[in-house]
């Protein structure tokens, strides 16, 4: 298997995350955030299943459990991270939802009591600093946009951390179905209860839906789930948080947004934290090694 098999696929994740960014906001123009979110999970839960459909005959009571429960963490990230999103500034938004890197370890020491590794929690402390950086307009008010995106940051945690825990024993496949069409189910009542229920059949709309939820959501998080079988949850928290550095490289080369020296500090500090997280500074280890002998 391809040592690094993990680590590349959740940089992918993390570019078409980033390039989702685009698409997001060309979206919300034609329909309203629960409707992105019911339509998204849906092309994904559709898709997956045509394509996989030979793999469910692998579908026990264990996977339907565990998948619902990750399609239940996913939506409500989600729904909390949009309804955030009105009440505080997008910026502010971006970095509380990163803070779900340095919650991840957390989980495992509170719940299991996991070992916290410490080169792994300080990449996850210097990935959240970078994202500061890279995204944070200084502002010290607190409203309960914040308090909402904490809580989304806190379902995305628990996201990647019970991931990393079930696709050891689960297939990935399947448990990425099952969750899609978990979190596609949620998203179509909550649009039925909220009575939004006409959706515009524009071009540009439905195009930016649908790369929405064929990249963004059906490859994306496919990738996800296949690529923490072969990585721990915090490094995988880690690298996806680069999300935000991949968003800032879509918003210069597409929306012609101009690079500062912020930007440039932000997206350093990122890529430190991934290089102390994957090499537990090994290479400083072996220099030291070389001078004694």
């Amino acid at each position: 298997m391809f040592k690094y098999m993990g680590e590349l696929l959740l940089v992918l994740t993390a570019i078409i995350w980033g390039s989702g960014f685009v698409a997001s906001a060309v979206a919300l123009e034609h329909y309203t955030p629960y409707q992105i979110l019911a339509g998204r999970f849906l092309i994904g839960g559709v898709i997956l299943s045509l394509i996989f459909f030979k793999k469910f005959n692998k579908l026990n009571k264990s996977t339907l459990i565990k998948g619902a429960l990750l399609g239940l963490f996913l939506y409500i990230a989600f729904a909390l991270q949009t309804v955030g999103l009105q009440f505080t500034t997008p910026s502010k938004n971006a970095f509380l939802t990163a803070v779900n890197v340095v919650i991840v370890p957390f989980i495992g020491f509170l719940l299991y009591k996991r070992k916290i590794d410490m080169y792994e929690l300080t990449g996850a402390i210097l990935a959240v600093v970078g994202i500061a950086v890279l995204s944070l307009k200084l502002s010290s008010d607190i409203n309960v946009g914040d308090v909402l995106t904490l809580g989304c940051a806190v379902g995305f945690a628990f996201h990647i951390f019970y991931t990393a825990k079930f696709v050891k024993t689960e297939d990935p496949v399947v448990l990425t179905i099952v969750q899609m069409v978990t979190a596609a189910v949620i998203g179509c009542i909550v649009i039925l209860f909220r009575g939004e229920t006409s959706f515009s059949v524009e071009s540009e709309g439905v195009l930016n839906l649908l790369y929405l939820g064929i990249f963004s959501t059906t490859i994306a998080f496919l990738m996800q789930t296949v690529a923490q079988k072969y990585i721990t949850e915090t490094k995988a928290a880690i690298i996806l948080a680069t999300e935000s550095f991949w968003g800032m490289v879509f918003s210069i080369i597409i929306l012609s947004e101009i690079m500062t020296g912020r930007m440039i500090i932000g997206a350093f500090l990122i890529l430190l934290a991934i290089l102390i997280s994957e090499t537990k500074m090994g290479f400083l280890k072996k220099d030291k090694m070389k001078t004694v002998g």
